[in-house]
């Protein structure tokens, strides 16, 4: 049988709100708080977008990140607690995501690269519906998408705003990528697709300069936006730690089913 791994150097990072900062100053006086460059595991104290941050700050590092609730959104998080940390990070069940590298070129020709957990999603940056063409893998499945805009999801991001745009929930370990209208005024009822997580999504924007579109990678954007290629990095291969029973794919699962 083999023994856990203790993960004995531990960073803590936390959000700016109180609860979160409360809960660092008693986390780190009871276990310390270890260089995140030295440490085995960096433990995030907030809401899932203190969660997001801390996951794009490490990203390339391959440590793992393990949350406690101690703000908003908590559905990356697990329960807090100050008891036992040692054994529940040795315990912990770990869950490998792959992020969205987004290529985005504006008007001016510049291009914009950037990563998401979540979601890459394309808006309509005035009152006007964004006009957009949809090419897969090279090959254009859509020749106009008049909507709000679109986004392309991962499971990890698939129970965020592509949830509440009605797009499906993923399971976590699906090697699947969620592609959701938002708002779509034609075709009226189309409700997306679902992709392998190998496909090639770009996005053209079309009358760009009549219908200006915006889009962002998580919390980065880029305006005015013509060309958007997307695709899943998987040379980038994040750890997020989970208690027992309390899995994000778990998690996913019961969000099926709430109402």
């Amino acid at each position: 049988m083999t023994t856990p791994k203790r993960l004995d150097r531990i960073a803590f990072v936390a959000s700016n709100s109180e609860e979160a900062q409360a809960a660092f100053e008693q986390l780190t006086q009871t276990y310390g708080n270890d260089d995140p460059h030295k440490a085995d595991v960096i433990v995030a104290l907030g809401g899932d977008g203190l969660m997001l941050k801390t996951l794009h700050d490490h990203m390339r590092t391959g440590k793992p990140i393990y949350g406690m609730h101690r703000g908003t959104v908590g559905f990356l998080m697990n329960e807090y607690s100050t008891i036992n940390l040692h054994e529940r990070l040795a315990a912990a069940r770990e869950t490998l995501i792959n992020p969205l590298l987004m290529r985005a070129t504006d008007v001016h020709g510049s291009v914009h690269i950037h990563h998401a957990i979540n979601e890459v999603s394309l808006f309509r940056q005035t009152h006007q519906a964004a006009r957009l063409r949809i090419l897969i893998d090279e090959q254009e499945r859509m020749a106009e998408l008049v909507a709000d805009g679109i986004l392309i999801a991962t499971p990890a991001g698939s129970t965020a705003y592509n949830l509440s745009a009605q797009g499906p929930i993923l399971p976590i370990n699906a090697a699947l990528l969620a592609l959701t209208p938002i708002s779509a005024f034609r075709p009226r009822r189309w409700r997306g697709a679902l992709l392998p997580n190998k496909a090639f999504v770009v996005i053209e924007v079309l009358e760009g300069d009549k219908r200006p579109v915006a889009a962002v990678a998580d919390h980065d954007e880029a305006r005015d936006v013509r060309r958007v290629e997307v695709i899943s990095d998987r040379t980038i291969s994040m750890r997020m730690l989970f208690d027992p029973g309390h899995s994000l794919e778990e998690r996913i699962i019961s969000e099926q089913f709430s109402y």
